[in-house]
C-alpha cells in the first residue's frame, strides 16, 4: 500500500522537541487536507507526533516502521478543526521540585514519561517510569489522590502526559520546566 503524500519530512536523528517543531512549521506551509511524511528515528516521536496532533486538532494517520525509521502520517485539519497547542497551566520550576523531593512527602509521586534508554542513563531517585506513549494504557496504575510532578527532557512530552492526567480526573498534576536537560538536583 502506498500513500500519497504531499510532503516528506527528513527529522532521521533528530530527538525531542525537534522532529514536533518540524513538524509544526511544515504544518503552518501545508494547505488544509494535505498531508505529511514525518520520517524520524527517535522511538519517542511516536507518541509525541499523537500528542501533538490530539492537541492541536490535526489528524494523525498511523505510523509505519521500515527498518529503524518510523514513518508517520498527518493530515492537515480546516481551519475549524485546529487549535493552539494548550499548554498546561499548572508548572512546577526544577529548582522548586528539588525542595519538594527534599521534604519526601509520602502524598508525592514523580512521573518521568521519557523513553525507558533516557530514564536508564540519567534519572532523578525515586522517580517512576512510564513513557509518553505508554502512560494512557497505565493510568489506573496511578493514585489520583497523589500530587504528581511529571517530567521529560524538556518539558514538551510532561505537558502532554499531564494534561491527558488532568483530563482523566487527576487533579494535583503539575508539569516539571524545564525538565531533565537542565536539572541540577541528584540522579542515578
Amino acid at each position: 500500500m502506498s500513500i500519497k503524500v504531499d510532503q516528506v519530512l527528513d527529522c532521521k536523528g533528530l530527538s525531542c522537541p525537534l522532529p514536533i517543531v518540524r513538524t509544526k512549521k511544515a504544518m503552518d506551509q501545508l494547505e488544509a487536507g494535505q498531508v505529511i511524511e514525518v520520517q524520524a528515528t527517535d522511538k519517542g516521536s511516536l507518541a509525541d507526533i499523537q500528542g501533538w496532533a490530539r492537541n492541536t486538532g490535526n489528524q494523525y494517520l498511523g505510523t509505519k516502521e521500515e527498518g529503524d525509521v518510523l514513518k508517520h502520517y498527518l493530515r492537515k485539519s480546516n481551519p475549524g478543526e485546529v487549535k493552539e497547542a494548550a499548554k498546561f497551566e499548572h508548572t512546577i520550576q526544577n529548582d522548586e521540585l528539588e525542595k519538594v523531593l527534599a521534604e519526601n512527602k509520602e502524598d508525592m509521586l514523580l512521573l518521568d514519561v521519557r523513553e525507558p534508554a533516557e530514564y536508564e542513563f540519567k534519572r532523578i531517585p525515586g522517580a517512576v517510569s512510564i513513557p509518553l506513549g505508554e502512560l494512557e494504557s497505565k493510568l489506573d496504575t496511578l493514585d489520583k489522590n497523589k500530587e504528581i510532578h511529571v517530567i521529560c527532557r524538556t518539558g514538551s512530552r510532561s505537558d502532554m502526559a499531564a494534561q491527558m492526567l488532568a483530563e482523566n480526573g487527576f487533579q494535583r498534576v503539575k508539569n516539571v520546566l524545564p525538565g531533565m536537560v537542565e536539572w541540577n538536583g541528584p540522579t542515578e
